[in-house]
Formats: C-alpha cells, sequence, structure tokens
C-alpha cells in the first residue's frame, strides 16, 4: 500500500509542467484533482497508473512562462490581471513568491475572498483544483514544495480564467435549499441546444440573470451554519444529478463537487469568510442549474427513487469508479462518498451510480 503523501508526491511530480487546459476544446486538466481524490480514498497504488494512463491519452496545453511580475500588495497591478488568459504564467509566478515568503494557510486567507467572486470559474474548476490541493498540503508533513506548486498552479488558474457571475448572492432569506430549488423556474431549449456547449447553452451560462427566476434565488436562502448549508446542496444537487438523465452526464456533477471542495477549505479559511463562501457557491449552483436544465422532471421525487433504485454500497462504488477511471468519476465518488460519511442519505450512492453509467470509461 502506497501512502498518501507519497502517491501524491508522484502524481505531481509526473504531471509537472502541464497547463491547465488540454487539446483544441480547451478542457480543463483535470489531472491533480482526480489524482489528489483517488489517494484520498485510500486507492494510492493506482495513483501513478492511472497518472500514466491518462496523461498519454490526452493532447496537453504547456504552461506560459512568467513576462511580467505581479504585486500581491499593489491591487493596481493584480486586479487588471484578473480573467487574462495571457497572464497565467505571471499568476503562478506571484503564487510562488507569496507561497515561498508566507505559510500557505495566510496566502489562502488573503487570496480567498479577492478570488470568491470568481468561484464559478471553468465551471468551478478554479475553486475544486484549489481545494483539491489545500487537502494535499494539508495532510503532508515537512516541506510539501510539491504541493505548494500545485496549489500556486491552481490558484493561478482561478485568477487568469476569473469568471464573475451577475448578481450577488445574499443569505437570508427564507427557503432551504430544497425549497429554494423547486421555487426555480426552466425554461425551454430548442431540441438543437439540449447539449451543453451549443452557443444557446453558452449564452445561458455567460447571462444567466436573463433567465427567469435567476436573480430572485440569489436572496432565496436561509442564513444557518455554512456546513449545514453544504450538506443541503450536495444531498439536493445528488438527486437532482440522478433525475436528469437526458442532460450531458458531466456538468451537474460540479453542482456536487464544488460544495464538496468548499467543505474542504472552509477549516483553513477565518470564520468570517464562510458565509460569503456558500453564497457563491449558491450563486455558482443556481446557474448551473438553470443553464443545464430545462423542467424539473424527477427532481420532487428523487429521494424515493434513489431508495427503490437500490444502488450498490459506496465501499463497491469506489471500487468500481477506480476500475472506471474517468477522472469526474473518482472526483464524483469520493465527494459523494465523504458527503455520505457526513449525513448518510441514498441520494449519494444513486447519483454516483447513475454518473457511472452515463459517463464513459478512461480509454486504457
Amino acid at each position: 500500500m502506497i501512502p498518501y503523501t507519497d502517491a501524491m508526491h508522484e502524481a505531481l511530480d509526473r504531471l509537472d509542467g502541464l497547463g491547465p487546459e488540454i487539446g483544441e476544446a480547451e478542457l480543463v486538466n483535470h489531472g491533480p484533482m482526480a489524482a489528489e481524490a483517488l489517494a484520498a480514498l485510500g486507492h494510492g497504488a493506482e495513483v501513478g497508473t492511472w497518472v500514466q494512463t491518462w496523461r498519454a491519452s490526452r493532447p496537453f496545453h504547456q504552461a506560459p512562462p512568467v513576462t511580467f511580475d505581479l504585486d500581491g500588495n499593489d491591487e493596481t497591478s493584480w486586479r487588471p490581471a484578473l480573467g487574462d488568459r495571457n497572464k497565467l504564467g505571471d499568476w503562478e509566478g506571484l503564487f510562488h513568491r507569496e507561497l515561498t515568503e508566507a505559510p500557505w494557510q495566510d496566502v489562502l486567507a488573503r487570496w480567498w475572498p479577492r478570488l470568491l467572486p470568481g468561484l464559478f470559474t471553468r465551471v468551478t474548476h478554479g475553486l475544486i483544483r484549489t481545494a483539491h490541493a489545500v487537502r494535499s498540503l494539508a495532510s503532508t508533513t515537512g516541506t510539501g514544495q510539491t504541493q505548494l506548486t500545485e496549489l500556486a498552479r491552481a490558484l493561478a488558474m482561478w485568477a487568469s480564467r476569473f469568471t464573475a457571475l451577475p448578481g450577488t448572492a445574499r443569505l437570508g432569506g427564507h427557503s432551504d435549499v430544497a425549497t429554494a430549488v423547486a421555487a426555480l423556474p426552466r425554461t425551454w431549449l430548442e431540441p438543437d441546444d439540449r447539449t451543453p456547449w451549443t452557443d444557446a447553452t453558452r449564452d445561458r451560462l455567460q447571462h444567466p440573470d436573463a433567465l427567469p427566476g435567476y436573480l430572485p434565488a440569489l436572496s432565496a436562502l436561509h442564513t444557518g451554519d455554512p456546513h449545514r448549508l453544504i450538506t443541503e446542496m450536495t444531498t439536493e444537487f445528488a438527486g437532482i444529478y440522478q433525475a436528469h438523465p437526458e442532460v450531458m452526464p458531466i456538468p451537474l456533477v460540479h453542482a456536487v463537487t464544488a460544495p464538496a471542495a468548499v467543505r474542504l477549505v472552509l477549516p483553513h479559511l477565518p470564520a468570517d469568510h464562510h458565509p460569503a463562501t456558500v453564497e457563491a457557491l449558491w450563486q455558482a449552483n443556481v446557474a448551473m442549474l438553470l443553464a443545464f436544465t430545462i423542467d424539473r422532471r424527477g427532481e420532487d421525487t428523487a429521494l424515493n427513487t434513489a431508495i427503490d433504485s437500490d444502488p450498490p454500497p459506496l465501499d463497491e462504488l469506489i471500487a468500481r469508479a477506480v476500475e472506471h477511471g474517468d477522472d469526474h468519476v473518482i472526483k464524483f465518488t469520493e465527494a459523494a462518498a465523504r458527503e455520505h460519511a457526513l449525513r448518510p442519505d441514498p441520494r449519494y450512492p444513486a447519483a454516483v451510480h447513475a454518473a457511472q453509467q452515463r459517463i464513459p470509461r478512461l480509454n486504457r
């Protein structure tokens, strides 16, 4: 059995030098996230082989070099660079310097509120990659230089691809997550526009404020303990994933993995960052739901459907995820298993079982 830390050192060494996107479609590089999830599931022995197979199956972009030194103490230096794809290397250089000069927890707390308005960046992948890097660092003894480098790269991807959603979410409403979701109207897409990255769906993601219900939903959620609100989100959106087999199988996975990723980070942030984090998370999930679904389908009966479907137990689903090999399946399975351990709910294994059937396996 290979320990978690050793598996992560090997994985990050093998993934070193890869940019944040893959191929002409510029899909997100999930390698560091999925490798960390595999190690966290206790399958460190499979991490090296998985990374080798996964890396060989994809054409990667290379990370650009540093061209200009950004100054994290000068807002006129770093703020204009938010969302500038050409400054990925500059952002990575900035975070490398700061992580060398200060504890990683301090750097995270300093930049979290600056990046939080862009939580939706790359459909929450900036956040998710950062969270996996944080867990890796928190689990590492010694200097953890490879893990520090991964955190710098995760934050750099988030900053250089920074995308803010319109509107401002505020807790203080009267609804729990399930009630707020049930109140969201859905709008029709023409048959040719129902795949996730058509112009119509892309427009929904870029302009969710044009969709009925989006702006009112941002203030609908009640105030509560952040961890409890995260649980409400992961259970509700696990059921939503299961209820929508007509939607392409990957996008709605992130409505579960993003809240689960936030849970990993909250213990390392000042408490006064927690409410705004949950607000941004809710806003991202509302945008995803309205962009990718056109009706409620079986959302209101998802819990009963999950119970009746009698999916395999999570330990078996974990073994299947390792064999399946797809990065989203691995991350979704790990997130759902972790959430299920905190508050068991049949929607977690049912959603994982559905994802393992809907998402194609990794070509080996």
